[in-house]
């Protein structure tokens, strides 16, 4: 039969288990939170009127490589859009925020603006020997497809 003090190490040892337990899904929830508050916070920079004049700009002109694009347009709007890609795409590498949610946010943009802008960035990096140059956007794009690829083997 158990004594009184051998039931209260098992019911104090219960206790500390279910208590570790509850901190780590404390924890993971709130890692999700933050990740989520992170993307709705970035999500309404693509919302305001300046960035999306840039867009606009940037998606509409013609595809060129880097000096010619620089010599005609200069790289104000195209910097203001593609740096939030390149910074979406190094919180992702750091796995600072979610693929599946940023995929479900941002899809079609990245997608998009990638294509049209990669002879322009593959130009940068010859110009300034710097084959780092939009590595974090690349990053990106890769993941996305790739997320892509597993969705599509799936559910097939």
């Amino acid at each position: 039969m158990l004594d009184i003090q051998t039931l209260s190490i098992a019911v104090a040892t219960v206790s500390v288990v279910a208590g570790v337990m509850y901190y780590s899904f404390q924890l993971r929830n709130q890692s999700k939170t933050r990740q989520t508050d992170l993307l709705v916070r970035l999500y309404s920079v693509t919302n305001g009127k300046d960035w999306l004049e840039a867009w606009e700009k940037v998606i509409d002109r013609e595809v060129m490589d880097h000096s010619d694009y620089k010599k005609k347009y200069g790289f104000v709007e195209f910097n203001e859009v593609y740096s939030f890609f390149l910074l979406l795409g190094v919180l992702l590498r750091r796995r600072l925020v979610d693929i599946d949610l940023v995929h479900d946010i941002f899809q079609g943009q990245i997608k998009v603006l990638w294509e049209k802008v990669k002879p322009i960035i593959e130009g940068g990096r010859k110009r300034f020997n710097d084959p780092s140059l939009g590595k974090g956007f690349e990053y990106l794009y890769d993941e996305m497809k790739k997320r892509e690829q597993r969705l599509q083997q799936i559910q097939q």
